[in-house]
C-alpha cells in the first residue's frame, strides 16, 4: 500500500482538532467555534462548541449565493408513478423557505419537534430542510411503520406538528397514511396541534378541520423565511432506531459536527466532485436517507437522486441501470439485498447491457454484511470498484470504508476495508482487552467519537451511557462482533445483541416477541434471524402455546403474523412461526437463540455447555423441518 491513506488516517488520530478544524473551514458559519473539541473524552464531549451555523444554509442557500442556483439539486425519479422531475438549487431554496414559513405560521420555532411521516417524494426533503432552516428538530418515521410504532415516537419526541401525505405507493398497491396517523394520535397520550397533509393524486385523504392543513394550500399563502443561526451543538434531528427492550432509541444528531463530517465524506469516502450526480437508493426514513439522500450530497453541492421505486418490478430488474444511465450517476450507494434481488431476476446481467454506464465510477454497498457471492456478481457485471462499507444510525456516516477519494485500497472479500479517518477501532474481549488479530471480539471505537456521531439519546442520557459507553469504559460499544486482520482490515461478522437485519433494516427481535406474547394462546415465544438469499435475514418465530389450547396451530400462526404486520409493519417481513413444546434454554433461563439460528441455517453448532436439556435441540430441529428449514 502507498502512504496516502495512512498519512490522512494518522493525522486524524494524532491531531483531531487540526484535522476537523481544517474540514470545517469549507463550510459557512455565523460564528466560529471557541474550540474544535471540548469535554470529557470518556463520556461527554462536543464538537465545535460555541459555534453558530445553519445546516439548511450550507446545503441550499450557500450554493445559490455562489452562483450555482440553476444546477439541479434533486432529481425525483418515480417509476411507480411515472414521474421524473428536476429541482434546481434555486427552486429548492424557494420551496424550503416557503415551507419554513408554513411551519412558522403553525407556531413551530427553534427547538420544537416535527414528526415527518412521508413517502419518497421531494416534499420530504423540503420538510427536513425547512425544519433545519428555522432550528426545529425533525424526526422522520418510515412510512411503512404501523400506527403503534408511530405512536411510540410521538410520545417520546412530543412534537408540535406532523407532516405527512395522503398515501404511500408500493408496486401494485396504495398505502393510506392518514388512518395510521389518526390511530397513532389516538394511541399516544401526547396531543399534536397541527398535521400538514400532502395530497397525492393517487389517493386523497379526508382532513380533520381545525387540525389538518393541506400542503399546497398552505404553501400558496405562506411567506418565505430566512435561515436562523443555531448552536453547532443544538440538535438537528432525532432518528429512532430499534432497541433490544422493544422501546425505540432516539438517536440525536447535532448541527455542526454532522455537516462537517458529511461534507468531508462526500469527497474523501465517496470520491465525488461538486456538480456530479450521486444516488443513495434508500429511504428517507432510515439514516442512509438522512445522510446520503438529503444532507451530504446537498452540503457538498452535488445533485442527489430521490428514487421512488424498487430494484425489481418497477418495471423490471434493469431499473437501477436505467436511472444510472439516464441521470449520469457517478456513484451509487445501496444495500446488498437490492443486488441480490437484481441477481435473482437477471443472473446473466442482460438488462445491464442495454444501458450506457460510462459515467458510473463506483458502487457502494452497506446496511448489512456484503456476502462474497453478491460482491463478485456486482464486480463482474458492473465492472467498477464495488465498495462494502460499514456504519450505523448512531454514527450517521461510515466507520469503515475503502476511501476512494483518498486512496483506493485492495478489496478483500467480506471486509468493509479499514477504519475511516477519525475512527480508532479496536476488537475487545469480554474483559475489555484487545484480542489478537484474526480473533473474534466486540468491535468498539475508542472515545472520543468523531464529529456527527450521536452525542446522546433523546431525553435518555442514562440509557445512552448504558447502551454504548459503560460495557467497555473509554470506548463506544458498536454492538457488532468481528475481527481485524494484520492489514487493519475489519470484518463484521454478527450482532452482539438480538437485533436482526432485514433487507438493510435493523429490527428488534425483542419488539417482535412482545407482539407474539400478546396473543392469548401463546405462553412463551422467541424470534431469531435466519439467513435469506434475498433479504439477508428474515425473522422466524417460535411459539409455545398455553396448556389446553386445542385450536388449529395454523390459525394461531396466521393470527400472530397478522398481529406482527399491524403492530410492527410490513417492513419486518414476518411470515413464519413454528409451534414447539418448549424453547432451548441455559440453566439460568436464557433462550439459546444463536443455537436455534444455526440449526435453521443448516450450520454446524456445538452443544452449549450450559443447556438445560440437550434433547430439546432434536425437537427444535424437527419443528424447523416442518416449516421448511434449513432451506435447500
Amino acid at each position: 500500500m502507498s502512504g496516502a491513506f495512512n498519512e490522512v488516517y494518522q493525522y486524524s488520530l494524532k491531531d483531531p482538532q487540526g484535522f476537523w478544524g481544517e474540514a470545517a473551514e469549507a463550510l459557512s458559519w455565523y460564528r466560529k467555534w471557541d474550540t474544535v473539541f471540548s469535554g470529557d473524552s470518556a463520556t461527554t464531549y462536543r464538537w465545535f462548541a460555541g459555534a453558530e451555523c445553519n445546516t439548511c444554509y450550507n446545503a441550499v442557500d450557500r450554493h445559490v449565493e455562489a452562483g450555482r442556483g440553476e444546477q439541479p439539486a434533486i432529481i425525483y425519479d418515480s417509476p411507480i408513478t411515472g414521474v421524473i422531475r428536476t429541482i434546481t438549487y434555486r427552486e429548492l431554496q424557494d420551496d424550503v423557505a416557503r415551507f419554513a414559513g408554513v411551519l412558522r405560521g403553525l407556531g413551530i420555532d427553534k427547538g420544537d419537534r416535527v414528526i415527518l411521516y412521508m413517502p419518497m417524494v421531494p416534499q420530504t426533503a423540503v420538510a427536513m430542510l425547512a425544519c433545519a432552516r428555522i432550528g426545529a428538530v425533525h424526526s422522520v418515521v418510515f412510512g411503512g411503520f404501523a400506527a403503534n410504532e408511530l405512536a411510540t415516537r410521538l410520545t417520546d419526541s412530543t412534537p408540535k406538528a406532523i407532516v405527512t401525505a395522503s398515501c404511500g405507493i408500493e408496486p401494485g398497491r396504495i398505502i393510506p397514511y392518514m388512518p395510521m396517523v389518526n390511530e397513532a394520535l389516538r394511541l399516544s397520550p401526547h396531543k399534536v396541534d397541527s398535521v400538514v397533509v400532502l395530497q397525492r393524486e393517487q389517493q386523497t385523504a379526508e382532513l380533520t378541520p381545525g387540525r389538518d392543513h393541506d400542503w399546497d394550500l398552505a404553501m400558496s399563502t405562506a411567506s418565505p423565511v430566512d435561515c436562523v443561526p443555531v448552536k453547532a451543538t443544538d440538535p438537528l434531528y432525532i432518528l429512532y432506531t430499534s432497541g433490544t427492550t422493544g422501546s425505540p432509541k432516539g438517536v440525536v444528531r447535532d448541527n455542526g459536527g454532522h455537516m462537517v463530517a458529511l461534507h468531508w465524506s462526500m469527497k474523501n469516502v465517496y470520491g465525488m466532485t461538486p456538480g456530479e450526480v450521486y444516488w443513495a437508493a434508500s429511504d428517507v426514513g432510515w439514516v442512509v436517507g438522512h445522510s446520503y439522500i438529503v444532507y451530504a450530497p446537498l452540503l457538498y453541492g452535488c445533485t442527489t437522486v430521490l428514487f421512488e421505486g424498487k430494484p425489481v418490478g418497477t418495471p423490471d430488474a434493469g431499473t437501477f441501470w436505467r436511472v444510472i444511465s439516464q441521470h449520469k450517476v457517478a456513484a451509487m450507494f445501496t444495500a446488498p439485498t437490492a443486488f441480490r434481488a437484481i441477481k435473482r431476476e437477471d443472473p446473466e446481467g442482460k438488462f445491464l447491457k442495454q444501458y450506457d454506464m460510462s459515467n458510473f465510477r463506483t458502487l457502494f454497498l452497506a446496511g448489512e454484511r456484503t456476502d462474497p457471492d453478491t460482491l463478485h456478481w456486482a464486480q463482474d457485471h458492473v465492472k467498477t470498484p464495488v465498495i462494502d462499507h460499514w456504519w450505523q444510525t448512531e454514527t450517521g456516516w461510515p466507520m469503515a470504508a475503502n476511501c476512494v477519494g483518498i486512496e483506493l485500497l485492495p478489496v478483500k472479500d467480506g471486509s468493509p476495508t479499514r477504519p475511516v479517518p477519525g475512527y480508532e477501532i479496536h476488537v475487545l474481549d469480554l474483559a475489555g482487552n484487545e484480542v489478537p488479530r484474526g480473533e473474534m471480539g466486540a468491535i468498539c471505537v475508542k472515545l472520543p467519537m468523531p464529529p456527527s456521531s450521536l452525542p446522546t439519546l433523546w431525553n435518555a442520557e442514562e440509557r445512552f451511557l448504558d447502551a454504548y459507553m459503560r460495557e467497555y469504559p473509554g470506548y463506544y460499544e458498536t454492538g457488532d462482533a468481528g475481527y481485524m486482520d494484520e492489514d487493519d482490515y475489519l470484518y463484521i461478522m454478527s450482532r452482539t445483541d438480538d437485533i436482526i437485519n432485514v433487507a438493510g433494516h435493523r429490527l428488534s427481535t425483542g419488539a417482535m416477541e412482545e407482539v407474539m406474547a400478546d396473543h392469548p394462546d401463546v405462553a412463551e415465544c422467541a424470534v431469531i434471524g435466519v439467513e435469506d438469499q434475498l433479504k439477508g435475514q428474515l425473522p422466524l418465530g417460535f411459539l409455545v402455546l398455553n396448556a389446553g389450547v386445542s385450536r388449529d396451530e395454523g390459525e394461531i400462526v396466521s393470527e400472530v403474523v397478522r398481529m406482527m404486520r399491524e403492530r410492527i409493519g410490513a417492513v419486518a417481513a414476518f411470515r413464519t412461526a413454528a409451534v414447539v413444546e418448549r424453547l432451548p434454554k441455559t440453566r439460568s433461563g436464557k433462550i439459546l437463540r444463536g443455537t436455534m439460528g444455526n440449526i435453521a441455517d443448516g450450520k454446524e453448532y456445538r452443544m452449549p455447555a450450559t443447556i438445560d436439556d440437550p434433547a430439546i435441540l432434536d425437537e427444535i430441529t424437527e419443528a424447523l423441518k416442518g416449516v421448511g428449514y434449513p432451506r435447500g
